[in-house]
């Protein structure tokens, strides 16, 4: 699995991950889902096949980047090393 850093940009913390295939790509949605449903801060995300793009805002502070998006971004890294 490859990926970048994540990027503050446009009001968003963004991070582009890459994996084997579709299946360990959707894994890992599963994995964020749960999460981010754990904190009640949902991602706008894509997936195309082994590919997943992640924005990160706080839509109720104005759609800004806020503490409770870098504790996701630090979650979700963290799924990557479980």
């Amino acid at each position: 699995m490859s990926n970048t850093a994540w990027v503050e940009k446009d009001n968003t913390l963004y991070h582009k991950f890459e994996f084997k295939n579709f299946s360990e790509a959707f894994a890992f949605m599963v994995r964020v889902a749960i999460e981010a449903e754990k904190m009640d801060h949902h991602p706008l995300w894509t997936n195309v096949y082994n590919k997943v793009e992640i924005w990160l805002s706080t839509h109720d502070a104005g759609d800004i980047v806020t503490e409770k998006d870098h504790k996701l971004a630090k979650k979700i890294d963290g799924l990557l090393r479980d």
